[in-house]
C-alpha cells in the first residue's frame, strides 16, 4: 500500500477515471454495434453522426487510439453509403 497523501489520492484518481473510461468505451462499442445491425438507410444515416462524435470524444480523451476511432469512423460511413 502506498505511503503518501499524494499517492493515496493519485490511486483513487486512477480508479475513478478508469470506470469512467470504461462506461464510455463500452457505450460507444454498444452505439457502434447498433449502427452495424441497422438495416435502414434513414436510421443509420441518423445515428452515424452521434456515434462518430463518440468516438472522436473518446480518441481525444485518450481512451482509445486516434487512429482506431478513424479507422471505425471510415468503415461505418462506408457501411452506411452503402445501404
Amino acid at each position: 500500500m502506498a505511503n503518501h497523501k499524494s499517492s493515496i489520492k493519485r490511486i483513487r484518481q486512477a480508479d475513478k477515471r478508469r470506470l469512467e473510461n470504461r462506461y464510455y468505451a463500452k457505450t460507444a462499442r454498444n452505439a457502434v454495434r447498433k449502427l452495424r445491425a441497422t438495416k435502414e438507410k434513414e436510421a443509420a444515416v441518423e445515428l452515424l453522426p452521434k456515434v462518430s462524435s463518440m468516438l472522436d470524444k473518446l480518441a481525444k480523451k485518450n481512451v482509445i487510439h486516434k487512429n482506431k476511432a478513424g479507422n471505425l469512423k471510415s468503415k461505418l460511413a462506408k457501411m452506411v453509403n452503402k445501404l
